[in-house]
């Protein structure tokens, strides 16, 4: 028979056993996780931007060997199809990850408006200056105050505009058009400035208004243009100008991280980081100096393509310079100049 104090030893040794493989056991395995956690995008993956985010789900999955199971909503579903809305649902727990616009959430993070800024970044080594350097860092740390965890840069392209009237090489090419802008008054001023009409409206209900013209022409990358077909409803005429770029940001609802283990939060962020470099190489395949193929498909479907010199973006500069002044206030100055010197180090 065993005495009182030998059971007691045996006890303690067990709980001293369990104690030691407590780290093993995951907050998933102890029943805390989700069954499945949802990821927002706004574009679905017949797109770099819908594909980055399929790809995030996958990685996740595998790293955490089943841990974690990630579902993509695309077409911003999870807030009704208003992509400004995305940020503020990550905030309230509506979403738990996300793959958003820079653009999307400037309304609500008035800081990414530095990237709508028109005409600041000249190039992608630019766009890469400030996105891998210290204003990226800056942006990450400040967004991580906002209830968010940001992991990942990503990258749905600089926005060039197209129409269906005539090719656009001066200011005055633009005015009296009516032009389909995202949710950002900073669009707004910007095609204010240049003489535009500029109507405001989601993506879903862009197309339908170029194709019946009840707008004249819109901005977008070149992997949109080409994804979405818009040379099938009117939009012949591509100007690349490159004004502004719309980098995309992998996120995850504070909450919802702090809720992980410290092993699968490093395998979430892996993850991202692995899904966003194939994701900017999506994004800018075709388009590039050494392979055009992206810009020869579109031209063959009966597209006008219009490439701008640096006399020509000079004179769109030049009529967009107040709206930069206006909303370098509002981003922060401080943040702008840190910006141009980065740009200008290049």
């Amino acid at each position: 028979m065993m005495t009182v104090e030998k059971i007691f030893h045996r006890l303690l040794k067990t709980l001293l056993v369990l104690a030691a493989l407590a780290p093993a056991f995951s907050p998933a395995l102890a029943g805390d996780y989700k069954e499945e956690y949802r990821l927002s995008t706004v574009l679905p993956d017949s797109f770099p931007w819908g594909q980055g985010g399929k790809r995030w789900a996958e990685l996740i999955r595998e790293k955490t060997q089943g841990r974690i199971t990630v579902k993509m909503y695309p077409g911003a579903s999870l807030v009704g199809g208003d992509q400004t809305k995305e940020f503020t649902a990550l905030r309230q727990g509506t979403i738990d990850l996300a793959v958003g616009s820079t653009i999307n959430w400037s309304p609500q993070v008035k800081e990414l408006n530095l990237f709508a800024l028109p005409f600041l970044m000249p190039d992608h080594r630019a766009l890469d200056a400030l996105t891998h350097g210290a204003v990226g860092q800056d942006l990450f740390t400040l967004l991580a105050g906002k209830d968010v965890v940001p992991l990942a840069w990503g990258e749905n392209g600089f926005r060039e505009i197209s129409n269906s009237k005539h090719p656009v090489t001066t200011p005055d090419d633009v005015k009296g058009m009516k032009i389909r802008v995202v949710g950002s008054p900073l669009f707004i001023d910007t095609m204010t400035a240049l003489g535009a009409n500029p109507v405001q409206m989601s993506w879903a209900d862009a197309q339908p208004a170029m194709a019946t013209s009840a707008v004249d022409g819109q901005e977008n990358p070149l992997s949109v243009f080409s994804a979405a077909k818009l040379y099938t409803i009117n939009q012949k005429y591509l100007t690349l100008w490159g004004y502004v770029a719309d980098p995309l940001i992998f996120v995850v609802a504070k909450s919802v991280w702090e809720s992980w283990s410290s092993e699968d939060q490093q395998a979430v962020r892996a993850a991202a980081l692995e899904a966003a470099s194939e994701e900017v190489a999506l994004a800018r395949n075709g388009i590039m100096a050494g392979n055009e193929s992206l810009l020869t498909a579109i031209a063959g479907n009966g597209v006008t393509i219009t490439r701008l010199n640096d006399e020509q973006k000079e004179a769109f500069r030049k009529a967009t310079r107040a709206v930069f002044e206006k909303w370098a206030k509002t981003v922060g100055e401080p943040l702008v100049s840190k910006a141009e010197d980065a740009i200008a180090k290049r």
